[in-house]
């Protein structure tokens, strides 16, 4: 087994059914976010795979939901929360070349 897979966060390694179990919801739920939220992987037989990633989604989705937001608030939410996260990942690497380069270039 390729353990390394398995401990990728995007890798679809949940079933419709095991999925829904985790995050404590139905699988019509899961169902609801497609297209909008998420888009699961499908197996060779044409079943839905969910990555630990879009279980985290999901699950912050039905907080949201939970809170008394309706479905496309609370999944506009959620995709406004993944850009905010992925633009500070991006500029923590920005930031961090700027200051490798500004070493870079003291040291010439």
């Amino acid at each position: 087994m390729n353990r390394g897979r398995l401990d990728d966060e995007h890798y679809p390694a949940y079933s419709m059914g095991r999925a829904a179990a985790i995050i404590g919801v139905q699988q019509a739920f899961l169902r609801s976010l497609e297209g909008a939220l998420l888009a699961p992987s499908r197996s060779q037989g044409g079943h839905r795979r969910y990555s630990r990633h879009q279980l985290e989604l999901a699950a912050r989705a039905r907080e949201l939901l939970d809170e008394g937001m309706p479905v496309a608030a609370a999944t506009r939410i959620v995709e406004l929360e993944m850009r905010v996260e992925r633009d500070a990942a991006l500029i923590s690497q920005l930031r961090q070349r700027i200051a490798e380069l500004e070493q870079h270039r003291r040291t010439e």
